[in-house]
């Protein structure tokens, strides 16, 4: 059973999740030849100061404006 574990930071509607999550899915099951039902995707909204890149978290970059 795949299990897809994708980390993103908040803000997306819940369309656009639904949207991945279908995504996701449908690219798993063509590529491992797995049926829908036992695919398990895992969706984690990483608060923007939890998330960082070289050093700097994503919430100080959008406040800097170099995001």
């Amino acid at each position: 059973m795949p299990i897809i574990d994708v980390s993103l930071s908040p803000g997306r509607t819940d369309d656009q999740l639904r949207a991945l999550v279908s995504e996701l899915t449908s690219a798993t099951t063509r590529a491992l030849g797995v049926s829908e039902d036992r695919v398990r995707i895992l969706l984690r909204e990483v608060p923007d100061t939890h998330w960082a890149t070289g050093g700097v978290t994503t919430a100080d970059a959008k406040a800097a404006g170099t995001h």
